[in-house]
């Protein structure tokens, strides 16, 4: 599990990966036949009565052992953490931290990775956005812990001491996206090197932003407000995507509302059904004190201009990452020009708005040359166009995650299908372009 600069890094050595074929998508796309369909007589075999008369109390046995792993698997009781737990696991925060080694991104967290009650976790240090009491954070955690998704990390729990919280993930061997897309040591490479393998990470990418705000079955209106490529774990072999800090922005009392004596602001709160807690939506910050864990390359235009995070903020920089992962450059950049002394802002967004003003030639120039311009250029066209839907200025002209995510699903497959179609036939030896 990792985040901001915190993220492990498996994809240190650069090697070559010659012919090597993506992999399948990712099973929530792609559901398998169950085995009584696809072998029937497997099926026709464990019918049987005499099967099922000397296996039974084996078979019982192993229903309850499997349904006591997955009791224990699933966050539905979160721990609350004595902060003396987290000492003795940090070495009383002597520990070396767990950082990377991407100068891309900024550490906003001070992190470590520990064994926690037998679990293998990432711990960030985070401080309060403001104070929470004991009674809350369990309420808190009870309702976020309820939520497990495939491209979510889990959340297991959480400790207060003072001004900070610590959260406790469960750890997730991978790499953050900033180094799978730009590894310093190496910038001519990069471990997505396919079409099909960023094509995997934009699809989970979109379902678990959705799950998020659409998908929890908490009957809930729930801002992620961490969106960025430093907080996106990419593992291997699959190149599946984890979504970092589910649940950090309220636990941190991020999207709180806040109510002053003198401005006499309202609180509007949202219950939750069955339940004792709730959340209050945030409308704006107070504007003296104005944060947004993304970096400034992910700040919706609205926030920047009076602090207000909702649901369209998060879609603005999935957006932005979307751009970043098909173009592989960095979100914002700053050129210096010698003529006027100045330095010039250079973001993704407008590079990809002149490309598409350009046609199809200037979307191929725009896309990562890395991929060696074999990818579909129809494809690749929709993609980029929807992503740009999702960057737009105006918060209601951006699509709902759902709609995005049902888009990319559709991409997905036809990315899938152009695959097979370019494959090269074994045996012959031909000079196959790459569309």
């Amino acid at each position: 599990m990792g985040a901001n600069t915190s993220e492990p890094t498996s994809f240190r050595t650069p090697r070559t990966r010659s012919n090597q074929s993506p992999r399948t998508p990712a099973s929530h796309l792609s559901p398998s036949p169950s085995t009584s369909e696809s072998n029937p007589t497997t099926a026709a075999y464990t019918n049987t009565s005499s099967y099922t008369k000397d296996t039974s109390w084996g078979t019982s046995l192993s229903c309850q052992s499997s349904l006591s792993s997955l009791r224990q698997s699933l966050s539905e009781n979160p721990h609350i953490y004595d902060i003396t737990e987290i000492r003795t696991a940090t070495n009383n925060f002597l520990a070396k931290r767990y950082s990377s080694t991407s100068s891309s991104a900024v550490s906003a967290a001070a992190c470590w990775r520990c064994n926690l009650r037998g679990r293998d976790t990432v711990v960030f240090q985070r401080k309060f956005r403001r104070k929470i009491q004991t009674s809350q954070l369990k309420e808190r955690l009870s309702i976020i812990c309820r939520s497990n998704h495939m491209s979510i990390i889990k959340l297991l729990g959480a400790s207060i001491s003072g001004d900070h919280i610590y959260l406790v993930y469960e750890f997730i061997q991978g790499s953050n996206l900033v180094e799978c897309l730009r590894n310093p040591r190496n910038p001519s490479y990069t471990v997505l090197s396919t079409w099909i393998s960023r094509m995997q990470i934009a699809t989970d990418l979109a379902h678990g932003l959705d799950y998020v705000h659409n998908n929890t079955g908490l009957n809930l209106s729930i801002v992620h407000n961490h969106i960025k490529s430093s907080s996106i774990i990419v593992t291997e072999p699959s190149f599946n995507a984890k979504i970092c800090h589910f649940g950090t922005a309220q636990l941190r009392r991020e999207t709180d509302d806040i109510e002053t004596l003198e401005t006499g602001s309202s609180k509007r709160e949202t219950k939750i059904e069955g339940g004792n807690a709730s959340f209050r939506e945030l409308k704006r910050y107070d504007s003296g004190d104005r944060h947004f864990e993304g970096l400034r390359d992910y700040m919706s235009p609205e926030f920047r201009s009076s602090g207000s995070v909702t649901q369209k903020s998060d879609v603005f920089a999935f957006g932005v990452v979307i751009l970043e992962l098909l173009s592989g450059e960095e979100p914002l950049k700053y050129r210096y020009d010698k003529e006027t002394g100045d330095f010039l802002r250079t973001s993704v967004i407008d590079t990809a708005m002149a490309a598409t003003a350009e046609g199809r030639e200037g979307l191929r120039q725009w896309v990562d040359r890395r991929m060696n311009d074999s990818f579909p250029v129809e494809v690749a066209e929709k993609l980029i166009q929807l992503a740009l839907d999702c960057v737009h200025v105006d918060p209601d002209n951006r699509p709902d995650m759902g709609r995005v995510a049902g888009k990319i699903s559709k991409l997905y497959l036809e990315s899938r299908i152009w695959l097979e179609n370019v494959k090269v036939p074994t045996g012959i030896s031909v000079s196959l372009a790459p569309r």
